[in-house]
């Protein structure tokens, strides 16, 4: 399939995505395999260790040591004719490290979406509500709550679904995607357990990274002077 072909694919899928999760009551019934009425606490606290760690912090700081790594071996790509065949990869997992965070911090901020702990079923504030829909004007808004949509820590895992445009076999790429895929949901699983976000925030996070990973593709691949 063609990056073009894949692109309206994409954008098609993450309408129908987000469309569907509006539209239905799915994510509660997902997101109730982690929370206990009983004692109404999820899974795990916020500040459980050694879970907040590895799947937080831990895994935070090794994206950014990858990403690092990935630039210095651009810069080396200019000089050593081994990884100069692999300049425009290097690109597109660059771009894709920085700019699907930066684009779902954005909507976190302008779609005033709450989490599953802030939502009156899970003892919260908030009334269920789609993302198209609004807030009745005398509706008071706590914004410790209201940032939520989509799934921001689980971008940065998923934006090592680049690694497909970085390899060259078609074994490298698949393993590349799994890489990005596998990343991608133990953060976003991770957020779940803690009440910190829906099971659809983190699906459209990684349909949106996807997205975001063909657009970049298609500009990179345009420059001519890298391989």
């Amino acid at each position: 399939m063609t990056i073009n072909r894949q692109l309206v694919v994409t954008f098609l899928l993450l309408l129908t995505v987000i469309t569907f999760f509006g539209l239905t009551d799915i994510d509660l019934s997902i997101q109730d395999l982690f929370y206990n009425y009983d004692t109404k606490q999820w899974i795990l606290g916020q500040y459980t260790q050694p879970y907040k760690f590895i799947f937080y912090d831990g895994i935070k700081n090794l994206l950014i040591g990858f990403a690092i790594l990935i630039f210095i071996l651009f810069l080396f790509s200019f000089r050593v004719a081994v990884l100069k065949q692999y300049q425009k990869g290097f690109i597109i997992v660059l771009l894709s490290a920085a700019i699907i965070p930066t684009t779902v911090g954005f909507l976190k901020k302008e779609t005033n979406m709450p989490c599953p702990r802030g939502e009156i079923q899970y003892g919260g504030f908030y009334p269920r509500t789609a993302v198209w829909e609004s807030y009745d004007d005398n509706f008071f808004l706590k914004p410790y709550h209201n940032k939520c949509w989509p799934a921001g820590h689980a971008s940065g895992g998923f934006a090592l679904l680049s690694l497909f445009f970085l390899f060259k076999k078609r074994k490298n790429k698949l393993i590349g995607l799994g890489i990005g895929f596998a990343t991608g949901w133990s953060m976003g699983l991770y957020k779940m357990t803690i009440g910190d976000h829906f099971f659809s925030h983190t699906i459209i996070t990684m349909i949106l990274a996807w997205l975001i990973i063909l657009l970049l593709a298609k500009a990179v691949y345009s420059i001519r002077f890298l391989k």
